[in-house]
């Protein structure tokens, strides 16, 4: 009877986020229209309101959920993003989690440009979205570590910036086979690499601060790994996920 509750409970959950999407899409669209007669705080408010909640749509739950009955987060690292995805659900469903958590971060930051403007907005509305990710209103706080909406946001505010930092997270995670590693060297470079332009030209302040925010945000969320690779128990690339719960 518990287990049977706890399947009901979870499938729930999952229809509560799939019937959110056109809400929130509906919101957007209003907010593009009744936007510019805001006030600069109320479209604030407004559009990250929207991200947080598009953030918190947790990808990796509802796809495993939908195809295996099962919650994510009863497995592996216990997270919702594309990592755990790839070891629990393979790699056609971490790739499908991978486009679709990175566009939690690239529409609110393309919303906010639209609604209120470059620069502050942007970055308000893009971590937002990473909150959601990490710490989703729909599944009590427990997602993901905010990698994937990190890196959509940054597409959309300084892209060469996340392409080199996503460039140095496939070389490191496959030349040292751990995920983990390649996302925090990764995240660490692109705070470095937009901290660098920064100092050098006098631009693209928020975007570094974003870096910042974000990038510590991240690594928080990753301080279990920390711990598992310092201490070399950390699992490497191509292990299977085992069920934790």
């Amino acid at each position: 009877m518990i287990a049977l509750t706890h399947t009901i409970r979870q499938r729930r959950t999952t229809w509560a986020m799939l019937a959110a999407v056109p809400l929130l899409a509906a919101a957007g669209i209003i907010l593009l229209q009744v936007g510019p007669q805001m006030t600069p705080a109320g479209r604030y408010l407004a559009v990250c309101a929207v991200a947080y909640l598009v953030g918190s749509l947790s990808w990796g739950y509802i796809f495993v959920n939908l195809t295996m009955g099962e919650d994510i987060r009863d497995f592996g690292s216990g997270r919702t993003g594309m990592s755990n995805i790839l070891r629990t659900a393979g790699g056609k469903a971490a790739a499908l989690v991978f486009v679709l958590d990175a566009g939690k971060g690239i529409l609110p930051a393309l919303l906010a440009r639209s609604v209120i403007g470059f620069g502050e907005a942007e970055v308000a509305a893009a971590l937002a979205a990473l909150c959601g990710h990490n710490w989703p209103v729909f599944l009590r706080f427990r997602g993901g570590r905010g990698i994937m909406p990190g890196l959509g946001g940054l597409l959309v505010m300084a892209p060469w910036v996340a392409l080199a930092g996503g460039a140095l997270f496939l070389l490191i995670t496959l030349s040292s086979r751990y995920l983990s590693l390649g996302s925090i060297v990764g995240t660490l470079a692109v705070a470095a690499l937009s901290l660098a332009l920064t100092l050098l030209t006098g631009h693209q302040q928020p975007y570094t601060l974003y870096a910042f925010v974000g990038g510590a945000l991240i690594i928080w969320q990753h301080r279990d790994n920390i711990r598992r690779i310092a201490n070399g128990t950390e699992r490497r690339l191509g292990l299977p996920a085992l069920r934790i719960r």
